[in-house]
C-alpha cells in the first residue's frame, strides 16, 4: 500500500518549512520507504504502520500549533509490492525512456 499525505499548521504564518522539516524527520526515522516532494510525502507500508506514522506526524505538529490540517490519499492494490518505485518503472517502460524522478 502507498499513502500520500501532507500535514501542516494553519495560521502560523507564510513559511511552513520548520513544521515540514519536523514531519520529514519523523518520516525518515520511521524506516519506511518514502519520497518527499514539494506538496507532500509518499510512504509505502502496511495499513497500521502508515496510519500510525500519519498520526505521529499530525500530533507532533499539534504539540506546537493550535490548528493542523492533514490530507491523506491511499493506493491499496492487492498483492502489490515496491509500488513507490514500481509505478515509475512501469511508466518508463511504456515511454521507452527514463523520466525525471
Amino acid at each position: 500500500m502507498i499513502l500520500e499525505f501532507s500535514t501542516y499548521p494553519i495560521g502560523s504564518g507564510e513559511s511552513l518549512s520548520e513544521a515540514v522539516a519536523d514531519v520529514v524527520d519523523i518520516v525518515e526515522q520511521s524506516g519506511l520507504p518514502h519520497q518527499t516532494h514539494a506538496m507532500g510525502t509518499v510512504v509505502e507500508g502496511e495499513w497500521d504502520e502508515l496510519m500510525d506514522l500519519v498520526k505521529q506526524c499530525h500530533f507532533a505538529l499539534r504539540k506546537k500549533h493550535a490548528r493542523v490540517a492533514t490530507r491523506i490519499a491511499i493506493d491499496d492494490r492487492a498483492g502489490a509490492k515496491n509500488r513507490l518505485t514500481g509505478k515509475l518503472d512501469s511508466i518508463e517502460k511504456r515511454l521507452g525512456r527514463k523520466i525525471r524522478r
